[in-house]
């Protein structure tokens, strides 16, 4: 049968199961567009191709599938680059389509014309430049799956015109089966062994759980080996929800701004288990210091990560479901007691997390939003955050039950990535009540996806963290660079305003006694709600291990401000 290659992008979209894409249109992409209304896939116009590239990042996370974003040559396949890798730092899997100029005129600066493959090479898996329009079809079904194979991640097929436009035999099932990248080995038997009886003689052994164990799905496996061995779980900022937080055994998040009983146990146990994390330095603090006395068990599924940043003693190849799967019948149970009674004494007392107990001030900090909206959802919100200090304080207050229950960018760090992320998730899970948390900066770098869901009559809700600051570059400023605050000032819109301009609800909350009315009337609205949370100006996030420091090197919350109840 006859298609054009046109018809080929989206036979090969609906073979691979995709429902839905985010795109812009242009015209080295438009004979795509073209031919999209012969197709049974929705299509979400965004109001910046970022913001395409979030979405689809935002979809996968939430899904476990391969997101799609779309956008035309030159500037709007370069507008796709941050998202693009902000999914290959975090290992979210997605397939970005761009138009490229007809490739009679390649290389001679043609009206909006980039070389994108070349641009997108370090941030991708694997990316192509079709130019044949029976080659479209392939490409894509291969480039489907690259993106969710082994560690997952962007894949980029950059597509001409003319090959858009051409008609060819169309044929399916033909072709040669798609390239599986590079295969991982599963670790043999005899490194689980040695692996298990680490783990065996170990008397203060730690699991630190990275986003790996989400991707896995292995989150009852591992409740089910913490239990047998005893084992305290610690987990990354991406890690948070692959382990219930409520769970004995849960300890919280590690790192620059993890709690500080987490950092301490890290330094003290003589051993790691590394489950899907990477060692990346907002986890390690100083190389050379960290966890001298802990032999360490790194399990992951790219080859890559073993020994890039600290040296370890067992190397699992494979994902965190199987590797837990072979342990589990491999290891001894053991209660561990002494080492529990460690932890708790380290610990000690926790009420900097318990705000409840907090006398009120007449003062509004972040930490009473991220708390009170945990509470008052009981938990069961899918989380969207943004970057900054407000991401760190969403990983402290709101307590991760689930896998999947929190989204953020982590190791890009990118500003901007929560609202189009949210809009991402809603149509991966349309009966999940979502919050996005984001600051005042990180917000208006994307806010015009307000449009995108006033226009697709999307429900989220929006916390806006308003400190009038950059806040976590203002931290810095306060904590390394004598409170010289420069160029973090921040002056916004009014966002009440704006939520209305969009034709939204917007509310503002000045005092905690007013989040509770807020977040109900949120709730309860049916269209996208933007509440602005004007919170403390010079609140800092504690702890903080500064760059490049031991963990144990924490700068703590000044303690008389705990005393007198006046801050969190």
């Amino acid at each position: 049968m006859k298609r054009t290659g046109s018809q080929a992008i989206w036979e090969a979209l609906v073979g691979e199961g995709v429902e839905t894409v985010f795109g812009y249109p242009g015209g080295a992409i438009m004979p795509a567009y073209d031919a999209l209304p012969g197709y049974p896939i929705r299509h979400v116009l965004v109001r910046h191709e970022q913001g395409a590239a979030h979405m689809a990042d935002g979809y996968a996370r939430a899904s476990g599938k391969v997101g799609v974003a779309i956008a035309t040559s030159g500037p709007g396949a370069t507008n796709l680059v941050t998202g693009i890798a902000t999914a290959m730092m975090d290992s979210s899997p997605m397939v970005c389509i761009t138009g490229q100029v007809s490739s009679l005129v390649l290389g001679t600066d043609a009206f909006q014309e980039t070389d994108i493959t070349g641009v997108t090479l370090p941030i991708t898996k694997h990316n192509y430049l079709v130019t044949r329009a029976e080659d479209i079809y392939p490409t894509l079904r291969e480039a489907f799956h690259l993106a969710r194979s082994g560690r997952p991640g962007p894949v980029h097929v950059d597509i001409t015109k003319d090959a858009q436009q051409a008609a060819f035999e169309f044929h399916p099932g033909d072709g040669p089966p798609p390239r599986s990248g590079r295969k991982v080995r599963p670790s043999p038997p005899v490194d689980l062994d040695r692996a298990a009886a680490l783990i065996d003689c170990a008397e203060r052994p730690l699991v630190l759980s990275g986003h790996g164990i989400v991707r896995s799905g292995a989150t009852e496996l591992l409740v089910e080996f913490a239990e047998k061995t005893g084992t305290p779980v610690a987990s990354t900022l991406l890690g948070l929800g692959g382990f219930p937080a409520s769970h004995p055994l849960s300890m919280g998040m590690m790192g620059m701004h993890g709690e500080a009983w987490v950092n301490k146990a890290i330094q003290e146990a003589d051993l790691l288990i590394a489950l899907g994390m990477r060692f990346d330095d907002r986890v390690t603090g100083k190389l050379s210091t960290y966890a001298v006395n802990a032999r360490k068990i790194h399990v992951e599924i790219d080859p890559s990560e073993i020994n890039k940043n600290v040296k370890v003693d067992v190397a699992l190849m494979g994902d965190a479901a199987w590797a837990l799967r072979e342990l589990l019948g491999r290891v001894r149970s053991r209660p561990r007691a002494a080492w529990h009674a460690r932890i708790a004494e380290m610990k000690g007392d926790t009420a900097v997390r318990d705000i409840q107990s907090l006398p009120p001030s007449g003062r509004l900090f972040a930490a009473h939003v991220l708390h009170d909206l945990w509470r008052l959802t009981a938990g069961r919100a899918l989380v969207v955050t943004d970057v900054g200090q407000h991401q760190m304080w969403e990983a402290q207050y709101y307590k991760h039950e689930r896998p999947r229950s929190l989204i953020t960018s982590g190791g890009l760090g990118t500003m901007g990535f929560a609202l189009p992320a949210a809009i991402g998730a809603r149509f991966a899970r349309p009966d999940d009540e979502i919050w996005v948390v984001a600051g005042d900066g990180g917000f208006q770098m994307t806010a015009c996806e307000l449009s995108t869901c006033a226009q697709e009559n999307l429900k989220v809700n929006v916390a806006i963290i308003n400190n009038g600051y950059l806040g976590m570059v203002r931290q810095w400023q306060e904590f390394f660079y004598s409170r010289r605050y420069v160029a973090t000032p921040l002056l916004s819109p009014d966002f009440v305003k704006l939520a209305e301009a969009h034709g939204l609800l917007g509310l503002r909350v000045s005092k905690r006694e007013e989040i509770e009315g807020a977040v109900a009337q949120a709730r309860k609205a049916t269209c996208t709600t933007v509440v602005d949370f004007r919170v403390e100006q010079e609140d800092s996030v504690y702890p903080m291990v500064p760059a490049n420091s031991d963990l144990r090197d924490m700068i703590r919350r000044p303690s008389p401000m705990l005393e007198t109840g006046a801050d969190p």
